[in-house]
């Protein structure tokens, strides 16, 4: 058992001490973890790693009902909660109340409209909304390479899986995602 299993452990039956204890275990993972999930955000982004690593620490260890069986249970669900906070913030920017994003262009110079970052990553996150429905585990693969930028073999470390299946699975994820994004598209 590893000394992030133990103290997740601990902080499953309520140790407050240990999620002090397990945050310089895992804080330079999540935060290159994040850092290379914000390298892929646009231009604009204000969001920076290190805030969306606290973010996300916020949400796993703020919530009463945290039960993480191990590493990979833990890892999995930063990645969920930082593909969250992603979500939420593409929402609120998109938001008319908000702005909505939207710039004052000059008609000449407006050629065709084109989907924005934002819009992008909600078509993906509605996808694989519809994928974890049917597939689970390719679900959570793809939030971890996708929104955590783990590699095949990181991915299935932490799924469980051999590197052979996450590779099949992300091939079918990927397929399943862009015909599912296309569909609704339409």
């Amino acid at each position: 058992m590893s000394d992030v299993t133990r103290i997740l452990d601990r902080v499953e039956r309520g140790d407050a001490r240990a999620a002090e204890e397990l945050l310089p275990l895992v804080y330079d993972e999540l935060r290159r973890l994040a850092a290379h999930k914000m390298a892929h955000e646009s231009a604009g982004q204000t969001l920076q790693p290190t805030a969306l690593v606290h973010e996300a620490w916020l949400r796993l260890v703020g919530n009463e009902n945290h039960e993480w069986d191990g590493r990979a249970h833990f890892f999995s669900a930063a990645a969920e909660a930082m593909r969250r906070i992603l979500i939420d913030r593409a929402r609120r920017k998109r938001a008319v109340r908000h702005g909505g994003d939207q710039q004052r262009v000059e008609l000449q110079e407006m050629d065709l409209a084109s989907p924005t970052d934002d819009d992008q990553l909600l078509a993906v996150s509605e996808a694989l909304d519809k994928l974890a429905a049917e597939h689970k585990v390719e679900a959570e693969l793809v939030k971890l390479r996708y929104f955590v930028g783990l590699t095949n073999e990181q991915a299935a470390e932490v799924l469980g899986i051999s590197v052979r299946t996450a590779k099949y699975y992300w091939t079918h994820a990927r397929a399943w995602l862009f015909k599912a994004i296309k569909s609704s598209a339409s």
